[in-house]
């Protein structure tokens, strides 16, 4: 984690802004009375993903980055309920949801590790 000098250079951040990438790829495709609805929803969850492992990179406390880092992983699981409903709804296949799904199993994995590493370093600094 030395060589990280922003919120950028985090590989949960990057994970992150492929998930966001892959949501506003299905909003587009959504039929035009989803737009708002399914559209708007998938892409803010999807938005917060990022914007909240910036907000809690800048932080610059290990607790509240571990705070910011939680709703950044609830974000991520929210995205999965709205691609769900997508794909009950058909607008998206099982293989477009299995792929997303396991792009958000993947950063969901790279974000408990570096909430792991977050946690360990205020431990070791408050000795």
């Amino acid at each position: 984690m030395s060589d990280i000098r922003s919120f950028e250079d985090l590989e949960c951040w990057k994970i992150g802004v492929e998930i966001r990438k892959l949501s506003m790829q299905i909003v587009r495709s959504l039929p035009p009375e989803e737009k708002y609805d399914l559209g708007s929803q998938l892409k803010r969850a999807a938005r917060s993903i990022t914007a909240n492992i910036a907000e809690g990179y800048g932080r610059f406390h290990f607790q509240e980055n571990i705070q910011f880092c939680r709703i950044s992983r609830g974000s991520a699981y929210e995205t999965i309920d709205h691609l769900l409903v997508a794909t009950e709804e058909s607008y998206i296949t099982q293989s477009e949801l299995d792929n997303a799904k396991g792009l958000i199993n993947t950063f969901l994995k790279v974000l408990n590790g570096y909430i792991k590493y977050l946690s360990n370093a205020k431990k070791n600094n408050n000795h």
